[in-house]
């Protein structure tokens, strides 16, 4: 994707923070340094030298690093370049007299007013958006809670009628244990001699 070039107010701005951040990095000088470490400045003339531009090019760099940091952070490239596009838009409408336009700026205009006339139709599609999203989760909600209950009534069915068999076992027992045992092994032991003599030999 091919991106748009730098305005020349971002270029001014980043090449005027590079100067600065130049400067501030070399204004303690090697004169400086000596004065802090004598001795040895005058023992290791090229080791101290050597150390002091080491120290000065990290300094740069470590500064440098740090704003580019803080540049991607906050988007500052790219909003400069939007500001830029913004003042170079009005004033070429002033100087095409285009001075009574909507979205023109008015020393009576209250910037918050600017801002929502800006804002309010980006505002309005994403709450439209938000809204479409709602919808279809409140559907699918819906849709899970039907499902739901249709398990929990099928659930509740299936319990009824385990009891109702339940019951019914327990009916059947405990109308086996009123009968006589006793008489019961009786019968079945003569009829088991009954069907054992009624076979053929």
């Amino acid at each position: 994707m091919k991106t748009a070039p730098d305005s020349k107010r971002w270029t001014h701005f980043h090449s005027a923070l590079q100067l600065a951040i130049s400067r501030s990095a070399h204004k303690w000088t090697y004169e400086d340094f000596q004065e802090c470490f004598t001795l040895w400045c005058k023992e290791e003339p090229h080791g101290a030298e050597g150390i002091f531009n080491t120290v000065s090019r990290h300094m740069e760099d470590q500064i440098h690093q740090s704003c580019e940091n803080l540049f991607k952070e906050f988007n500052v490239r790219d909003s400069i370049n939007i500001l830029h596009a913004v003042v170079s838009e009005a004033r070429a409408r002033k100087q095409r007299g285009e001075i009574h336009g909507k979205d023109v700026w008015r020393e009576n205009l209250a910037p918050r007013a600017a801002v929502r006339a800006r804002t309010v139709r980006v505002m309005e599609s994403e709450v439209e958006r938000i809204r479409a999203e709602l919808q279809a989760l409140e559907e699918e909600n819906t849709a899970l809670y039907a499902r739901c209950k249709d398990n929990d009534d099928k659930q509740r069915a299936a319990d009824a009628k385990t009891v109702e068999l339940l019951d019914i076992l327990d009916d059947v027992y405990a109308k086996w244990s009123q009968l006589p045992q006793d008489e019961i092994g009786v019968w079945a032991l003569e009829s088991a001699e009954n069907v054992g003599l009624a076979q053929p030999p």
